[in-house]
């Protein structure tokens, strides 16, 4: 395989075609929902189980220093799927029924549109929370060939749906629902049949079998270990899962049963792709990534404590935080005979860096006005890996918030209000964020300041000097 490309510009702009005359590699990405960096095996947790992932990081390569999108879901899979930070990628927050902030446009470039247009079978099984049905946020009309799962994300809190997407038609399961709220879909099941994630694990199978003979893009979006909120606020659990599996015995309460069960029966799903790509003899075509969208939550109910599982690990703050445990997840890649394993990158690299790696494995077409860096010298250890000088953050509950973090070391917060002091904070000797080091660093906290100023825009409908009205937890 040829040297790959020189990338350029603080790696702004890369090349593409690294790979063109090779097979064209299979890309699994795979995303939990509210997984803490702290809640795998491999990166340090000792009470739940996740063996296939900790094999995937043992026949892989496992980061330490990665970062979601955002510390919210909707604005995280934003910057996934168009490679633009949070200054620039169209969904900046949760918009609870505000639909139209919360809506990919039409002119926005996807990944999977990018990898479409390069003869890829494309498909989302899971979570997509983008866009509804017909709107210009479906997710057929952004790339996938194939959907199959929630569109809207207050549904997917619903582990025991009564009905899941496939393509634009819904598809009845036998669980009843008890609605909370005015989002179709949205609330509790008494009678619990069909597990959601169940259903997506079947899906995600079928798809990589009938696609095997051709280069495919699976993002598999999972919605576990997200809490049910509406049935956390109505029945004060929720943590939902068919059953406890490995933890029924272990003489915690059932809502931390609950939860590490559901991590469990992830690290299963994850099992599972890795199994079908082998039996199919895929295993040498296919580069696979897990992830998790943004930091773990604290949502299960009165009765779950992520503290005692650790959830965050070293770092500070959990899900709708902007310190590192809101935003810095586990990330793995295994590629076998390609990626050397049990390889650790401590790389700093973010969600909007995925346009630009998949661009250069498949040698597809860069799409203008990236935030977006190829990661491909660090994968495959050949060439040199540019790095960026700044990744970029805000927030817009309870206020206005901006993060900046700065030659991957000095990361600058200011917290609730344009008007806020910047906190400074040098990660490479204070991972968890306890030490404000601003006073001693002026000159950081002005270069900070102009960034939060310059490297960003406001768009229709998120407006940092003003938080939208909408914006709501979900």
């Amino acid at each position: 395989m040829r040297a790959l490309s020189t990338l350029f510009l603080a790696g702004l702009v890369c090349a593409a075609p690294a790979f063109a005359q090779n097979p064209k590699p299979n890309i699994v990405f795979i995303l939990a929902d509210d997984l803490g960096y702290g809640e795998l095996g491999c990166y340090g947790q000792k009470l739940i189980q996740t063996p296939n992932i900790d094999r995937m990081a043992a026949e892989g390569m496992r980061f330490t220093q990665f970062y979601a999108g955002s510390t919210v879901c909707a604005p995280s899979r934003s910057v996934l799927m168009t490679g633009q930070h949070l200054g620039h990628t169209r969904v900046r927050g949760n918009a609870g029924g505000n639909y139209a902030s919360q809506t990919l446009g039409a002119s926005d470039i996807t990944v999977a549109r990018v990898l479409q247009q390069s003869g890829y079978a494309t498909a989302l099984v899971g979570k997509w929370g983008l866009g509804e049905a017909g709107s210009t946020g479906d997710p057929r009309k952004h790339g996938f060939d194939y959907f199959f799962g929630y569109l809207n994300q207050t549904h997917a809190h619903n582990h025991f749906p009564d009905f899941l997407w496939r393509n634009g038609e819904k598809v009845s399961l036998p669980n009843d629902i008890v609605r909370v709220g005015t989002v179709e879909g949205a609330g509790y099941s008494v009678k619990r049949v069909a597990y959601g994630d169940d259903k997506f694990g079947e899906e995600a199978i079928a798809f990589i079998e009938r696609s095997k003979d051709k280069p495919f893009f699976l993002y598999l979006s999972l919605v576990t270990p997200h809490a049910n909120n509406e049935r956390a606020r109505a029945l004060g659990e929720g943590n939902e899962v068919p059953d406890h599996g490995p933890y029924a015995g272990k003489p915690w309460h059932d809502s931390l049963k609950n939860h590490a069960a559901m991590v469990t029966r992830m690290d299963r799903d994850v099992g599972s792709v890795l199994t079908q790509l082998k039996r199919l003899n895929l295993d040498d075509r296919t580069l696979v990534l897990f992830t998790s969208d943004n930091g773990p939550h604290k949502e299960g109910g009165p009765n779950y404590d992520p503290a005692f599982f650790n959830v965050s690990g070293p770092l500070t703050g959990l899900k709708r935080s902007l310190t590192d445990g809101g935003i810095r997840v586990p990330f793995i890649a295994r590629w076998p005979g390609r990626i050397k394993p049990a390889t650790e990158s401590a790389h700093v690299g973010y969600f909007g860096d995925m346009m630009a790696t998949f661009v250069e494995l498949t040698g597809g077409k860069r799409p203008p006005k990236l935030d977006s860096i190829s990661i491909v010298p660090t994968l495959l250890g050949r060439g040199t890996q540019p790095k960026h000088p700044y990744l970029y953050w805000e927030f817009y509950e309870q206020g206005a918030s901006q993060a900046v973090l700065m030659d991957g070391r000095w990361k600058a917060l200011r917290l609730k209000t344009l008007t806020a002091p910047i906190q400074l904070f040098d990660l490479a000797n204070d991972i968890g964020e306890k030490t404000n080091v601003a006073a001693k660093n002026p000159k950081l906290v002005e270069r900070a300041v102009e960034l939060m100023k310059t490297v960003r825009f406001d768009n229709e409908h998120w407006k940092l000097a003003a938080s939208p009205k909408s914006a709501a937890k979900k």
